[in-house]
């Protein structure tokens, strides 16, 4: 089974990079029509998901080293 539109379109949005505070925020909300609370909440399960590492197996493996060091540093 393959990610829907939305989950692909997240992991989308998290490759790019934005230019200044607030550009992500704003993208969020405009391109998924999502508030960037609910935004973080789909993200952070995916990357729990094997279909998001799959997917786009950079972009998920990337952001689970950043989570893991953020946890550790708690």
């Amino acid at each position: 089974m393959e990610l829907g539109t939305r989950e692909q379109a997240v992991l989308a949005l998290e490759r790019r990079a934005f230019p200044g505070p607030g550009a992500k925020e704003r993208a969020i909300r405009e391109e998924l029509d999502l508030s960037p609370v609910r935004y973080y909440q789909l993200l952070n399960a995916l990357l729990d998901d094997e279909r998001a590492l799959a997917h786009d197996p950079v972009t998920v493996n990337r952001l689970r080293r950043i989570r893991e060091t953020r946890r550790a540093e708690r």
